[in-house]
């Protein structure tokens, strides 16, 4: 049984950490979200499990030899560096939606306090007055006010959907959802300057992005109604932390609702302190709720990754959103058969790769099949460090250039993946495969034979010359040398041409009895491979 340690980098929940203490090939090691205490612990880890007050840069990454799964623990993924994991082939999953709730009620709560003057009044009151001065307490009702939500994911569409129990006008802008999949008639999509031209409260919804990193500044601000709210539980980096506090001083923004900070802890946060600012600790998911649901779902996910089960919400993974990877499973395995099978046919490195996939169960699977029989291709030359995630990358610095094909001379199937590779001498050699009962992947063609086997176990590739007396002399010198052959699959074109023979054995021959077996004279080429 393979083993694997997790390292826990953060807060997790007693339940969910019993899930991993209880499983016997994990062994879990949990230290303080500090760089340090991180960077020592990944020297052995096959998995990280953090929130984003761990930056998990390069330099860290060099230091994660055995590294397989970043699990984050809530949506945002900032502080990681997607592209360096990806190319050291290390799977980076967060929580989507989990949080989504307890997010979308936390940016009502400022937005009530906002409206309210909540901690003025508090405060008032704490310290002994009582309605020290109604004008300067005075809040203002939701009812009937405009609130304007960028960014309409889980969250946005959260806050719309109470936004609008309260009688507000709801705007949003998203240039990513189009009018017929905002759904919701009550909700107005619209472009970033008649929102804040017309809302009198801005909620902030958008994950960070080169986008949307710093796209609210001075300019931006100014665009504002005079006397809106801005309310931010996305990310500190979106807004510019000064122009928001000198807006506040200036009367134009008349109050701010924060969660995030650009640093935090945010010692040198000009936000902090203000009076029309109510800010609370980047706590916008910290339900008792949603804590139970991050942890126990990171922690599944962490799990069914390292051991190849499933990879949900893997964002640097080639399946395309809503594709089953349970379902997808077989086909990858095909495609990866044929990329081994691939690369033990070929006499001379592979300079071009043609894919066609043709069939209903296929014809949204094009990523994903392509990198996993790169994967199958890679695997033999670079060993365990090619995988689903960076087989892309390590082809493209071999100079190996990938296309889609249509009409490859390939058998009529329901669903067929087929491949034709290149090779550096302009040789070209084509494979097809398809599943039986959806689940058991065959090997119906290679080259100009047809033939059906499974690609499983230890199979030897012999072409021969179709003579008389090859099975028998085969067999013989297999069953001389107690080699057991499980199944035998012969293609021919024509009689007394050439043919493929596919074998299936229980162990690999010895290399004395394969050395034997290629220098018979009806043997033009034979390969032992294990798939």
């Amino acid at each position: 049984m393979t083993h694997f340690q997790i390292l826990v980098a953060t807060d997790l929940t007693e339940d969910s950490l019993k899930i991993l203490q209880n499983t016997s090939d994990i062994d879990v090691k949990i230290v303080t979200p500090a760089v340090a205490a991180v960077r020592d612990g990944l020297k052995s880890a096959h998995a990280l499990i953090a929130r984003d007050d761990i930056q998990v840069d390069s330099a860290l990454l060099d230091k994660a030899p055995n590294l397989k799964v970043i699990g984050r623990v809530g949506t945002g993924l900032g502080g990681i560096d997607i592209e360096a994991a990806t190319s050291r082939g290390i799977i980076v999953m967060n929580t989507p939606g989990t949080s989504a709730i307890a997010a979308g009620e936390h940016a009502i709560t400022l937005m009530l306090a906002l409206s309210r003057k909540l901690v003025v009044v508090h405060n008032s009151l704490k310290e002994g007055w009582w309605l020290l001065d109604r004008k300067r307490q005075a809040g203002t009702q939701l009812y009937g006010k405009t609130i304007g939500i960028i960014g309409f994911g889980r969250v946005g569409r959260i806050m719309a959907h109470r936004c609008s129990a309260f009688n507000m006008t709801v705007l949003a802008c998203d240039p990513y959802v189009s009018e017929d999949q905002a759904s919701d008639e009550r909700v107005t999509l619209v472009g970033l300057r008649e929102l804040l031209q017309r809302s009198d409260f801005v909620s902030i919804h958008v994950p960070v992005t080169a986008e949307t990193r710093g796209m609210f500044t001075a300019a931006t601000l100014q665009q504002m109604k005079p006397g809106a709210r801005l309310i931010n539980t996305s990310h500190g980096t979106i807004w510019d932390e000064q122009a928001v506090a000198q807006a506040l001083k200036d009367g134009h923004l008349g109050g701010v609702g924060v969660d995030v900070y650009r640093e935090e802890p945010p010692y040198n946060s000009p936000l902090i302190g203000l009076e029309n600012v109510i800010h609370t600790p980047h706590v916008g998911d910290n339900t008792i709720e949603t804590m139970q649901d991050l942890s126990t779902q990171i922690v599944h996910q962490v799990l069914d990754a390292l051991r190849g089960i499933d990879y949900r919400n893997a964002i640097n993974l080639p399946f395309m959103p809503g594709v089953e990877f349970e379902g997808t499973r077989p086909y990858l395995r095909l495609a990866e058969c044929i990329g081994t099978m691939l690369h033990t046919l070929a006499r001379n490195p592979v300079r071009r790769i043609a894919v066609e996939y043709r069939g209903e169960e296929v014809e949204g699977l094009v990523k994903p099949l392509t990198v996993g029989l790169l994967k199958g291709l890679l695997t033999p030359i670079l060993g365990e460090k090619v995988n689903y995630i960076n087989a892309p990358l390590l082809a493209s610095e071999r100079g190996i250039q990938i296309a889609q094909a249509k009409g490859l001379k390939t058998g009529d199937y329901a669903n067929i993946v087929s491949c034709q590779v290149t090779l550096e001498d302009g040789e070209e050699i084509i494979m097809a495969g398809t599943l039986l009962d959806h689940k058991e992947p065959h090997i119906v063609q290679v080259n100009e034979y047809r033939m059906n086997f499974v690609p499983e176990g230890h199979l030897l590739l012999m072409g021969s010359f179709d003579q008389p007396g090859v099975i028998g002399r085969v067999g013989t010198m297999m069953a001389t040398n107690n080699v057991n052959i499980a199944s035998w699959h012969t293609g021919r074109v024509q009689p007394g041409g050439h043919t493929l023979t596919v074998i299936t054995l229980d162990h690999p021959i010895p290399d004395a009895i394969f050395e034997e077996l290629c220098r018979q004279e009806f043997v033009r080429h034979a390969h032992q491979v294990k798939v």
